[in-house]
């Protein structure tokens, strides 16, 4: 099996439910913003009893709907996230060995297995420069986590706003820059998480132990 490699940079942005993406278009490097049609995305997450994974900055998933459907392993880079993809394949036949492979340092001999859903709505916007160039996409997210081994589920509304391939240093950081007071003054707010699996996880094992996170109330599966 194949695997390939990129790197991911990104923010994250939290918003209410059903804010709206300002215009972008025409600012800073943008000169067109182009939203696609919303597409859905359910991304099976894997670790340990012990989340030794999360523990260690390192996310790994099987998404399937959209353009990027497969298995993800994301881990920790000095710009940004690393993320390895292999292909799909067939959910009985697990975690591809290859990835548990790149992150055998962390498992220890430990097997993982499903600890999160996340079902996905999502509406991208891509950021293009004058030449026509995917500078970035925004990604308008509605996210409902769900927990496997209980039904515990909890949903949100986010953006998340990531750099196009090749794009980062300078212009990664001017970007941001133009785009990001853009969207704050729209309503988000950076978020408080560093991931959808950490969120979701953080809300879901809150309704476990019979409490509430910090990101809402968690509620029974429908």
């Amino acid at each position: 099996m194949s695997t390939d490699e990129q790197t991911e940079i990104e923010r994250k942005y939290d918003v209410a439910e059903g804010s709206a993406v300002p215009p972008l278009a025409g600012t800073g490097p943008v000169a067109t913003a182009e939203a696609e049609p919303t597409a859905r995305l359910r991304a099976v997450y894997h670790d340990t009893d012990d989340r030794a994974l999360l523990g260690a900055r390192v996310t790994l998933r099987r998404r399937t709907g959209g353009g990027d459907e497969g298995w993800h392993l994301k881990l920790p880079g000095d710009a940004g996230r690393r993320e390895v993809h292999a292909p799909l394949g067939d959910e009985a036949d697990g975690v591809p060995e290859e990835l548990l492979a790149r992150v055998a340092d962390v498992l220890r001999g430990r097997p993982v297995a499903p600890v999160l859903v996340l079902e996905t709505a999502r509406t991208a916007t891509r950021l293009r420069d004058a030449d026509g160039r995917e500078i970035a996409e925004l990604a308008d997210d509605a996210v409902t986590a769900t927990a496997p081994s209980t039904g515990a589920s909890h949903a949100w509304h986010e953006w998340e706003l990531e750099l196009g391939p090749g794009v980062d240093g300078d212009e990664g950081d001017a970007l941001f820059a133009a785009v990001e007071p853009v969207l704050l003054a729209a309503g988000a707010r950076p978020s408080a998480s560093r991931s959808k699996l950490a969120r979701g996880l953080e809300a879901v094992d809150g309704a476990r132990a019979g409490g509430a996170s910090p990101a809402g109330p968690a509620r029974p599966a429908r």
